[in-house]
């Protein structure tokens, strides 16, 4: 039998870093909502990281679904929940409520249409004060951009002119009018941030 498990190699280097910020952000309980989980790699070191919490991925790709589940059958935790199937800038998400939201390495690798559906969509489904939690490279104004970013953001519109790093204050604009406010900007290695939004 073929092994549905996907890898990706900068899972293992990024997964530490992003619990160290989600230890101090994410609730003591609750459902969060991984939206582009990818491999699922993310989700299986989450939900082993925070067994209070109630672990639910997705995704838009079918082989990132059978990747999910092949990786959930593998660990068999107790709290990561089945892989729902969402594509962000869908208006019809097929959940009605979260406490926090985390969106890993989608921003920039995906039409502008997907981060307008995140905002709108956490803005319905989210409390007030809880997070929206996006980990990834940004542009920011008044910070040089790394050349690795660059070449990045260059090689990403080779691929599909819709991608490309978003400028961190166009990302904000758009969540605050889906009443979503800026909360925090931690540096991350390899020239990434994680940004904290929250419900208001």
């Amino acid at each position: 039998m073929t092994d549905a498990r996907r890898h990706a190699p900068a899972t293992a280097r990024n997964s530490e870093p992003i619990a160290a910020i989600l230890r101090a952000v994410l609730p003591d309980a609750g459902t969060v909502l991984e939206i582009a989980s990818g491999s699922g790699e993310h989700a299986i070191f989450f939900a082993r990281a925070f067994p209070q919490l109630s672990w639910l991925p997705s995704d838009p790709d079918p082989s990132a679904i059978a990747s999910i589940r092949a990786w959930a059958e593998a660990a068999r935790l107790p709290n990561l929940r089945p892989p729902l199937t969402i594509d962000a800038a869908s208006p019809d998400w097929p959940i009605e409520k979260a406490d926090a939201i985390l969106c890993v390495n989608m921003v920039h690798i995906s039409p502008w249409e997907a981060t307008v559906g995140l905002m709108r969509q956490a803005g319905r489904l989210l409390p007030a004060g809880a997070p929206l939690i996006l980990y990834g490279p940004y542009i920011q104004a008044g910070v040089e951009t790394a050349a690795s970013n660059l070449a990045f953001d260059e090689n990403l519109r080779s691929r599909d002119p819709r991608w490309g790093l978003r400028a961190l204050e166009d990302v904000t604009a758009l969540a605050e009018a889906d009443g979503l406010h800026l909360d925090a900007v931690h540096p991350m290695p390899a020239n990434n941030l994680t940004v904290v939004l929250r419900k208001g």
